[in-house]
């Protein structure tokens, strides 16, 4: 499943590195915290979280992520959405708090085989 399939069937913002939407999804990781990402976040995962700045898009791209999606609303600080511009990650947004995006999320990639 592609992230531009995830966008639309999940009503998700873009607010970044559109050039990235067409990558492939290869499952979902939830974290705050970027250590844990960096350790556990596999390639080609979605990353779900409610961090909002420039760091992100290091992790993201240094672990070949297929995009970040930020949860409750949460805004991109002006340097997350350039380094998405420049890395091609695609920055997501969704209104629902992590639990609720999570399960949805789960059961999108479950139908397509995903996981």
């Amino acid at each position: 499943m592609k992230v531009s399939e995830v966008v639309e069937k999940l009503g998700l913002v873009v607010y970044g590195g559109k050039q990235g939407l067409e990558e492939e999804i290869s499952g979902g990781y939830v974290s705050d915290l970027l250590s844990d990402v960096m350790g556990h976040a596999k390639e080609g995962q979605l990353w779900v979280t409610l961090q909002t700045h420039k760091n992100v898009m290091a992790i993201a791209s240094l672990k070949d992520l297929s995009a970040v999606v930020l949860i409750s609303n949460n805004q991109p600080d002006e340097d997350m959405l350039a380094q998405s511009q420049d890395d091609g990650v695609p920055v997501l947004g969704t209104a629902l708090p992590a639990f609720e995006f999570s399960g949805k999320l789960y059961n999108l990639l479950q139908e397509d085989g995903i996981v």
